[in-house]
């Protein structure tokens, strides 16, 4: 299995190992000794529609360079799922395309796809890759496809499937930590983004799923629970009895919302960390703030909230749902109402109609608002999307240039904030012998705290922040 992009894809990319353990298949992490490469891909943005077709490429040479014909190569995800019918002309190498709502049943596939006679494509060369298809690239053999078509009717529909607490994993994270899918797709507009096409409008699970999960994940040692959806904040919404429509306002009296899934996960007992990823600005609410501030054992104070923007004219454009004031409130009733909270968030910048103003405009809100982490994208003009037609696109050069000015400014505020902690003493999760995280640090995309005694993975800690280094800290 090779996986590709965010989080959410990843508990996909267990769900479908899962299936294959439960049909008694064998996973292995050497592929050529593989009778089936699987690989999940991401088609969020173009570089990461590139690196998906780069990966599914690679998989096919080397099923060739190791001589193995037989080998058979599926691939899954949000880029078979958007580009299905597209990818089957331009990639006949491949023996299978699967939608998102086939992810459970990754066992049952493989065993019809084994069935069936090996494509011929597999032992022929590559023999040129035209960037063209999709906007980023195709591959190009020369041959006919040798494999019957998978059933490819998911691509003309939305995704419906949501994983339940019973459902086959086959985790990918370390033992200690792990991501817990509480929802799928969404139900926002943005004019940049082109997930809802691609995963379908936002389906909680329910509440009692959720809290069974995690008790046994917790039961199985894990520490870290990292709850994630497109729009986490809108959990439960869709299952009142009276819909809630984008804007509605969070009420815990008309049914599931997300302060009171935590105030259940509160209850299962076992030393732990629920960790928030994804919260969407415009469904925060006081009580979620006080639910949190009143959870400290069990809720870390980290708030992943991405912004995209400040400028109202921006906002307005890309169709956030949001305004500057919203934003400035809220960042005040955070930081007010959860002491000692670690702000993430993400902007845009060279969206199009972007002014020079517009962009200084969000460099003296970075410079104000001083976020513990703070990341960058520059905006990725995606086909089907709104924000793909509008005029004033911005040449990648202005977007480049915009993105390192962004960035230097968020690395001084970075390693000034870094230094402030020296001397403190912080609970530590333990990622491995030297290496541990606060919990101000999600995996993978935060820093880090190097220790100078090792610990045993997978242990909470106390240390003493003795120096910092960049981004990271020293204990």
């Amino acid at each position: 299995m090779i996986s590709l992009g965010c989080a959410k894809n990843l508990v996909d990319a267990e769900i479908m190992l899962g299936s294959v353990l439960r049909r008694g298949m064998e996973i292995t992490a050497r592929p050529e000794d593989a009778d089936v490469l699987v690989v999940n891909t991401c088609a969020f943005i173009d570089s990461a529609k590139e690196e998906s077709i780069e990966a599914i490429l690679e998989a096919h040479q080397q099923r060739g360079l190791n001589k193995r014909p037989d080998q058979r190569l599926i691939v899954s995800g949000c880029m078979s799922q958007r580009f299905a019918h597209e990818l089957r002309n331009e990639m006949p190498e491949v023996d299978a395309f699967i939608g998102l709502d086939q992810v459970s049943q990754l066992g049952d596939i493989v065993d019809q796809i084994l069935r069936k006679r090996p494509t011929s494509n597999v032992q022929r060369p590559m023999l040129n890759v035209d960037r063209s298809t999709l906007d980023v690239g195709r591959s190009a053999f020369g041959v006919g496809s040798g494999a019957d078509d998978f059933d490819l009717a998911f691509a003309n529909t939305r995704p419906t499937y949501i994983p339940d607490y019973d459902t086959p994993r086959f985790r990918l994270t370390p033992s200690h930590f792990t991501y817990v899918k509480i929802a799928e797709g969404c139900n926002h507009p943005c004019s940049f983004c082109v997930i809802p096409q691609m995963r379908g409008k936002h389906r909680s699970r329910a509440p009692e799923s959720v809290v069974a999960e995690i008790r046994a994940l917790v039961r199985e040692g894990v520490r870290e629970i990292n709850l994630i959806s497109q729009d986490t904040t809108y959990y439960g919404m869709d299952l009142w009895g009276k819909k809630a429509g984008p804007r509605q306002p969070v009420d815990s009296s008309r049914g599931p919302t997300l302060g009171a899934l935590l105030r259940s996960i509160q209850n299962i007992e076992g030393e732990f960390w629920v960790r928030l990823l994804y919260t969407h600005p415009a469904h925060w609410s006081d009580e979620l703030i006080e639910t949190i501030r009143q959870l400290p054992d069990k809720v870390a104070r980290y708030i992943d909230i991405p912004l995209q923007h400040i400028e109202d004219s921006m906002l307005n454009r890309m169709r956030r749902e949001t305004s500057r004031a919203h934003i400035e409130t809220l960042i005040d009733k955070l930081r007010t109402g959860i002491p000692g909270v670690t702000l993430r968030t993400t902007f845009i910048v060279g969206f199009p109609g972007e002014t020079e103003k517009e962009f200084e405009g969000l460099l003296d809100f970075i410079r104000r608002a001083r976020f513990d982490r703070l990341g960058i994208f520059k905006y990725s003009q995606e086909e089907g999307s709104r924000a793909a037609k509008l005029p004033g696109q911005i040449p990648a050069k202005i977007k480049n240039a915009r993105y390192r000015e962004a960035m230097c400014v968020q690395q001084q505020i970075a390693h000034e904030l870094a230094r402030a902690k020296v001397g403190s003493d912080l609970k530590l999760l333990v990622d491995q012998p030297h290496i541990a995280r606060t919990e101000g640090d999600a995996p993978d995309v935060d820093g880090r705290v190097v220790l100078s005694n090792a610990a045993r993975v997978g242990d909470f800690i106390w240390r003493r922040i003795t120096g910092s280094r960049g981004y990271d800290l020293l204990a």
